[in-house]
């Protein structure tokens, strides 16, 4: 389960050096990651002692670990591709050290001809960290936005020095109406999906996407979500909307 093929629409491949992870907001309540490693937790098994299956359904353990012989797994893939780092987990947790997460950029950096595509929660830790990072071109570093409560994340970002700063907003579970997408490359907006998923109102959509579309800002249309994803599709007013940076 480390380097594998995607489904999620805006990447090609997923690299998984940190395995493990924890709930920080209310856009984790039904995280997807955490269903899938209390699949894969037995005696053996990837996940063993990460995740497990409660009668209050999939949890994680509060168990985070590096996983130190995947990380030079990009540099083995010739084919240039666009890789999402840490699909199950979030590089930034806070039991991840410097130093490792330092690893993780020197590989990104060396593997000039893929497009790493990070995404974390843990904005703060990010900003922190930012000045003892490398931040090669080929970096583009987001956060996860579900909803008003976690704005403050945006602004972190902003603040980096990553090349390519980028906004997933999703599982988008209440209204942005007045974002600020000064310095942001990229928007990525998706409902919730999955046991539980949570209702977003088309509103909420069609007001980020024309601010996009105002601000200059490429604007992605994942998915409208729900408990069966493939239903709902994820067409917006009769198209699709895949828009990346720099096209």
């Amino acid at each position: 389960m480390a380097t594998l093929s995607s489904s999620i629409e805006w990447t090609e491949s997923t690299w998984n050096p940190v395995r493990g992870c924890t709930r920080v907001s209310e856009g984790c309540r039904f995280c997807y990651a955490e269903r899938i490693a209390a699949r894969f937790s037995g005696p053996g098994m990837a996940y063993e002692g990460l995740a497990e299956n409660t009668k209050a359904g999939p949890q994680w353990t509060r168990k985070v670990r590096p996983v130190y012989t995947l990380l030079n797994e990009p540099l083995k893939w010739k084919k240039p591709r666009r890789i999402f780092v840490n699909s199950m987990s979030d590089l930034f947790h806070e039991k991840i050290k410097l130093d490792f997460i330092q690893e993780v950029f020197s590989v990104m950096k060396e593997a000039n001809w893929h497009q790493f595509q990070i995404l974390t929660k843990r904005a703060s830790r990010m900003l922190e960290f930012s000045p003892k990072l490398p931040w090669p071109s080929n970096v583009w570093m987001g956060v996860s936005v579900e909803d008003s409560r976690v704005m403050d994340r945006i602004d972190d970002l902003r603040q980096t020095d990553a090349k390519i700063k980028f906004l997933s907003l999703e599982p988008l579970i209440g209204p942005l109406p007045d974002l600020e997408l000064s310095g942001i490359d990229w928007v990525i907006v998706g409902g919730e999906s999955g046991p539980g998923a949570r209702e977003m109102k088309k509103k909420w959509v069609v007001e980020i996407r024309d601010q996009c579309k105002r601000d200059g800002v490429p604007f992605f249309f994942k998915q409208w979500g729900g408990t069966r994803k493939s239903k709902t599709g994820r067409e917006l007013d009769g198209r699709t909307y895949n828009g990346m940076p720099g096209e």
